[in-house]
């Protein structure tokens, strides 16, 4: 959880329940990977010593996916890869390519003209293998030689123009009509770009001497990632299914392309896949939240930077994101929604609550009380379907705001949203000092192993099971091989 500066949310509680019950703020949606950068902006007028425009994107990266990840032996894997993908490549005259590995578990990659190439920790995780890698940068590659950002930005200036024209030469049910034609064809033309860069990819991949199914392969892994995450936070499949308007193909019609495209090759076994190596340089890699930015075990949710931690409910399912904490209890359609702001300008917390940052806010039901020596606020609100059970907590320089959603508001799930604010409290130093993130940890199947005994010895949040058989590309009833070589996740 990032600070954001203070916003007035008109619709806060209803945006818990939207994004609680969306998959927790969910970053990492099927079919958003391998995303075009967005278009570069054009440059205004500086002074000569202003750094040069990759340099500035760089930073601009680095700021929004939470930094850069050393990983020495990780870079030095993917950096050789590249070097033989740009001797495979349609211009191999051009600038040579390097990667950079983002800090944040969110699945995802992107390349820049400048030749910065950026993977995050979490894609790592995700590949099973040196020919999985070699599919997501090749792919990456294929956007920047096909100019695909330059042309997506005309395109889309394109559009703006007619929708524009339209709007005026037509009454407004036509030009709506008309708007909704050209973000189709805009989301078409996206959807086109994707393939080809696919098509792309698996050509240069295997003329590398990689595998060309690797990108098969990894596709279906993030497919079965999105819909552990579905199962995990109660996002109904069908939201996660392919959108007309969306600028990406759905997983599975990639997956069938991508296969079709490595047929056109040569049949599966063929080309390099280098599973050991890939994982002797993720061993170690950081998993998860980066802990520093808060983490989460079981139903405890700690930042140390903050320090501060809290625990929620019985049966909450939790997940970190840069905006704030989102909880939910599927079964019963509860959700929670833990952010912070800087202290507000009013004279008290109740003054805050009742400030109409709220909806449907029940004026009798504010109530000061004291958690762990902290001074806090607690009330309730009401909208639509929804109640809600909220609470703003004082610590040091900030707000804290927790927000409980059920449709139901019985006085037994009261008392356990009640019991879950007055678990918030200051953790001390040593505590914050002791705080320390998950890894990816490469272990060796013996005799007798089963993903049952593997995965016991996983450190996940919840299901490790599935966790382990999405990290090891394993299908449901795949038995290990000794000696094989597996990933699971520890402290």
């Amino acid at each position: 959880m990032a600070l954001r500066p203070e916003r007035h949310f008109g619709a806060l509680l209803t945006l818990v329940v939207a994004l609680a019950f969306s998959g927790c703020a969910e970053l990492e949606r099927q079919g958003q990977l391998f995303s075009v950068p967005p278009p570069p902006q054009p440059e205004k007028p500086a002074p000569a010593r202003q750094e040069n425009r990759a340099s500035v994107q760089h930073k601009e990266l680095l700021a929004q996916f939470g930094g850069e990840y050393q990983a020495p032996a990780a870079e030095r894997y993917l950096d050789a890869i590249l070097v033989k993908l740009a001797q495979a490549s349609d211009t191999p005259g051009q600038a040579a390519y390097k990667v950079t590995i983002l800090n944040t578990p969110v699945v995802n990659a992107f390349a820049l003209p400048s030749g910065n190439l950026y993977v995050t920790r979490g894609l790592l995780a995700l590949a099973g293998d040196g020919s999985e890698a070699a599919a997501v940068m090749a792919h990456e590659i294929a956007h920047v030689t096909l100019r695909h950002s330059a042309l997506r930005a005309e395109k889309e200036r394109e559009a703006a123009l007619i929708s524009q024209a339209a709007g005026v030469i037509q009454s407004r049910q036509k030009g709506e009509e008309e708007r909704s034609k050209q973000r189709l064809s805009v989301a078409s033309f996206s959807r086109q770009q994707e393939l080809d860069a696919d098509e792309a990819g698996v050509k240069v991949t295997a003329r590398a001497g990689y595998d060309p199914y690797g990108a098969a392969r990894f596709l279906t892994a993030l497919g079965r990632s999105s819909e552990l995450r579905a199962a995990l936070y109660g996002k109904r499949k069908e939201s996660m299914g392919f959108d007309i308007m969306s600028t990406h193909p759905s997983t599975p019609e990639r997956v069938s392309r991508a296969i079709a495209f490595a047929r056109q090759i040569g049949a599966p076994g063929i080309g390099q896949r280098d599973r050991n190596g890939y994982l002797a340089a993720i061993n170690g890699v950081a998993f998860g939240d980066d802990p520093m930015e808060g983490y989460v075990r079981d139903r405890k949710f700690t930042h140390p930077r903050m320090r501060f931690s809290f625990v929620a409910p019985e049966g909450f399912l939790l997940e970190n994101s840069s905006e704030a904490v989102f909880g939910v209890r599927q079964a019963d359609n509860e959700a929670l929604r833990l952010d912070m702001v800087r202290n507000p300008p009013f004279d008290s917390l109740e003054a805050y609550v009742g400030s109409g940052w709220v909806d449907g806010l029940l004026p009798s039901s504010v109530k000061k009380l004291e958690v762990n020596g902290l001074s806090a606020v607690t009330a309730v609100a009401r909208a639509g379907e929804w109640n809600f059970r909220l609470a703003v907590i004082q610590s040091g320089d900030y707000v804290y705001r927790l927000i409980f959603a059920v449709r139901s508001l019985t006085d037994e799930a009261d008392k356990r949203f009640i019991e879950s604010i007055m678990s918030f409290r200051r953790i001390t130093p040593e505590e914050a000092r002791e705080a320390h993130g998950l890894k990816i940890s490469v272990i060796s199947a013996g005799p007798g192993d089963t993903p049952d005994s593997l995965s016991a010895q996983m450190t996940t949040p919840n299901r490790p099971l599935e966790y382990f058989k999405l990290l090891n590309g394993l299908d449901e009833n795949e038995a290990l091989a000794p000696g094989e070589r597996y990933k699971i996740v520890t402290e």
